[in-house]
């Protein structure tokens, strides 16, 4: 693709265990979604530190087993989060890697790196993915991006909004818009049907994913998607899924091996791997095998799962997904039997049972499977990008409107505090913050009326302001969550830091390319003068240099002499090209 299209805004759907990227193609009037360097479409939200190199995505996901301990996944689920949060907590027992608490209680992952001990925050190693996520769309458009629109959970509260527009920055793009991952995929389905829908239409999302759970009310009306509803967990996804297996059959190795393996992070991640296939398989299948190789001192593991085993140990998870479900129509004040499409979205919506009981729960209706799960949220991410940039032509005019997805109470005083949440008592939510209306005159209980204003922006972030209605005082104020978030000079350090990890990882693949193109040199050297003529043509000087040649190249490609800078190893690359071509000449010239 040519260099025209320099200053696309890109879609991205980062999610707890895969993330996807998209861009609208303004040739072809649709949305792209784009592969990644193995060919994939989702690309593993994970990051690995290994002893000289940092990867992410694939490569990382593939060598989870032997390096569990500096292998991170999962990172979406301490976005914004405290290290004392009792869901942290929880998680912190399930994970291989290691998690600390800075001194304002953030999360903080611990890995070695280069024989050091590093320390990263969840919107760091989210970063490091959406920079993977940037170069995979820069490989396909053949330029710069800068621009994104970076979806999350609907349920996702302030302080993780905000972290999410922190690891955006942290890896040097412009956030157009954090947008709702319902809505996202509410305007793909939206636009795979605009041909079929005339008449306003009531959607109902159901987007199951990796860690969380989002379920939305839309109603389509003439290019105008608007959320009347919405619900959900930020902390219920295939993850949990995958471990209620994982610990069903820890169980069973303890009662008919006698081992404990829950200690060990290695076995515990192959394990994983193996209940993460099973799961897959358990979609279509209704029993499939677990084997694991020398899982854990040596000894193999083999077992079997059947659907409805799987089905009765997450039972009261799917059930969960379900009241979420009915109190999202409740909110929405509209009956199930209006509903004209529940669409599936999320690779966990693939599961029988989950399926099963939403086409129950609305009457036997047929479930909107037209849209890929796994792309749905970044095509409708990518499509607010094309619209937001505006320099893209050919976008469908869309007009989104959203709506708060948590309440916000406040009390009646002259102290105002702010809160986030669904209890019915105000201090049992999540606050967001307080301010002041000063100068008041003295007022009974109760007698004194204010009137209260609340913003909340594009990205879902809230702004308040206030009136003493009696005396007209006012007080404006943004809500601003800041505690365990970035200053600006310390997202300008992390960027700094980020882009020195990114010259490290470059470094380390040239260096790698170098040394590659040394082995196959030596190999081919060494059966070049394997044969018997060629060893006649050469003098016995001619002979004793090049295998000298041969057996330096060697010695820096062992293990002990890594360190070899990339000049010295393309020096002897040069050098051994060069006596390779002169036999292959001398040997045509006779």
């Amino acid at each position: 693709m040519a260099n025209n299209n320099e200053g696309c805004a890109i879609g991205i759907d980062l999610g707890t265990t895969y993330s996807c990227v998209a861009v609208w193609h303004e040739e072809h009037g649709r949305v792209e979604i784009i592969h990644n360097d193995q060919g994939n479409k989702i690309t593993p939200s994970f990051v690995a530190f290994a002893k000289d190199e940092r990867l992410i995505g694939d490569a990382a996901k593939n060598q989870a087993a032997i390096n569990p301990e500096n292998t991170v996944f999962d990172a979406k689920r301490l976005v914004g989060r405290k290290f004392s949060d009792p869901v942290v907590q929880k998680d912190i027992m399930s994970w291989p890697f290691k998690v600390i608490a800075d001194m304002n209680d953030k999360p903080m992952i611990s890995l070695k790196y280069k024989g050091r001990e590093k320390h990263f925050c969840a919107e760091e190693i989210s970063s490091m993915v959406l920079v993977k996520m940037r170069e995979i769309a820069e490989a396909y458009l053949e330029s710069p991006v800068k621009n994104v629109v970076i979806t999350v959970p609907a349920y996702f509260n302030d302080s993780q909004r905000k972290a999410t527009i922190d690891a955006g920055a942290i890896a040097g793009l412009d956030v157009l818009k954090i947008t709702n991952e319902p809505i996202a995929a509410a305007i793909a389905y939206g636009l795979d049907k605009r041909t079929k829908c005339v008449k306003a239409r009531n959607i109902f999302v159901f987007d199951l994913g990796g860690g969380t759970f989002d379920v939305s009310l839309v109603t389509i009306k003439d290019k105008v998607f608007e959320v009347k509803a919405t619900g959900g967990d930020t902390h219920l996804g295939g993850e949990d899924f995958d471990n209620r297996m994982v610990y069903y059959f820890v169980e069973e190795i303890k009662r008919t091996k006698k081992l404990d393996i829950i200690g060990n992070p290695k076995a515990l991640r192959r394990l994983r791997t193996a209940c993460e296939k099973a799961k897959r398989t358990l979609s279509f299948a209704s029993v499939t095998n677990v084997e694991v190789d020398a899982l854990f001192k040596g000894v193999n593991f083999s077992s079997s799962i059947t659907r409805a085993k799987f089905e009765e140990i997450n039972m009261d998870l799917f059930y969960e997904c379900m009241e979420i479900v009915e109190k999202c129509l409740s909110d929405g004040k509209i009956d199930k039997s209006r509903i004209d499409d529940v669409v599936l979205v999320g690779g966990s919506s693939r599961i029988p049972k989950v399926q099963q009981l939403l086409q129950d729960f609305f009457k036997g209706k047929e479930l909107c499977k037209s849209i890929n799960p796994d792309e749905a949220v970044a095509y409708g991410a990518a499509v607010q990008a094309a619209l937001l940039s505006g320099s893209v032509k050919n976008v469908p005019n869309l007009v989104l409107i959203d709506v708060a997805p948590l309440s916000l109470d406040n009390q009646k005083r002259v102290v105002i505090g702010v809160y986030e949440g669904e209890r019915p008592r105000a201090t049992d939510n999540h606050l967001l913050g307080s301010f002041t209306l000063s100068g008041l005159p003295p007022a009974a209980a109760r007698g004194h009326p204010f009137e209260v204003c609340f913003d909340i922006d594009q990205n879902g972030i809230l702004t308040v302001s206030a009136m003493d209605k009696s005396t007209g005082s006012k007080n404006e104020i943004t809500i601003t969550n800041d505690k365990g978030r970035f200053s600006a000079e310390q997202i300008k350090r992390l960027i700094k830091e980020a882009e020195a990890y990114r010259i490290d990882d470059e470094k380390f693949l040239r260096k790698a390319k170098v040394m590659n193109a040394l082995d196959n040199c030596v190999y081919k050297m060494r059966n070049v003068l394997k044969k018997k003529e060629i060893n006649l043509m050469l003098s016995s000087k001619e002979n004793i240099k090049m295998y000298a040649a041969i057996t330096n190249a060697t010695k820096l490609l062992n293990e002990k002499y890594r360190q070899n800078e990339i000049d010295v190893l393309q020096h002897h690359l040069n050098e051994l090209e060069s006596m390779y071509e002169h036999i292959i000449g001398k040997s045509w010239y006779c």
